[in-house]
């Protein structure tokens, strides 16, 4: 890096001083938290991150120095909070991904259902008769039950879960109704996200990676 792109004593300083001020709030944050997935400790350590981010990174540009801790965060890990600080209105977003591992099953389960009500809205497009397909099948499945009753009974219905993932975003005022019905996930911005929660098998993973070497003897 150039000299004239090398950040001055001032900004090294002034970084440092708003990790300082970063760290306060994520201790206040920790103390006052309210639960184990508080979204205020979750937005505080974002901001602590980005804090120490940047403060190491003037350090060397400006003094080939090196900060001795470390932050995780994966590389999808979303941006600082960027949103309202008081939020009047929040949209929850909401993916779970099944793989379909025994479609018998699920046609088995989808024909009891429509057996019990002939008459039923299948639910789903492109389907107005009994059920005959996987397509249709998975419409009865999803028209009877919620969404997290299927979450816990996945297994009966012949799925295999996937990853799956919550962002809670928060948002300046409600929507119009209607307003976003045909494009429900276009507005999803990683810098609103007041909190998010992920499941994957990928942390299974790596945690036995790091449980390698343990001995339980």
């Amino acid at each position: 890096m150039s000299d004239a792109a090398q950040p001055t004593a001032a900004e090294v300083r002034a970084a440092a001083e708003a990790l300082k001020v970063a760290l306060d709030r994520h201790l206040e944050a920790v103390e006052r938290r309210t639960g184990d997935e508080d979204p205020a400790v979750y937005a505080a350590f974002n901001a602590l991150a980005a804090a120490a981010e940047v403060y190491d990174e003037r350090l060397y540009d400006r003094y080939d120095e090196v900060t001795p801790f470390e932050i995780p965060a994966g590389e999808d890990a979303l941006p600082p909070y960027a949103g309202p600080e008081e939020p009047h209105a929040l949209s929850v977003l909401i993916r779970r991904d099944y793989a379909v591992v025994e479609p018998q099953r699920l046609l088995s389960q989808a024909q009891r259902i429509t057996d019990l009500d002939p008459d039923a809205d299948l639910g789903i497009r492109g389907q107005t008769s009994a059920v005959g397909s996987v397509h249709a099948a998975l419409g009865v499945l999803f028209g009877e039950y919620e969404p997290d009753e299927i979450a816990s009974r996945h297994k009966e219905f012949g799925l295999d879960e996937g990853d799956s993932t919550i962002w809670v975003t928060a948002a300046d005022e409600l929507s119009e109704p209607g307003e976003w019905l045909d494009t429900p996930f276009d507005q999803a911005d990683p810098l609103r996200v007041v909190c998010r929660f992920d499941i994957s098998s990928v942390f299974d993973e790596e945690y036995l990676d790091e449980g390698d070497d343990y001995d339980e003897s």
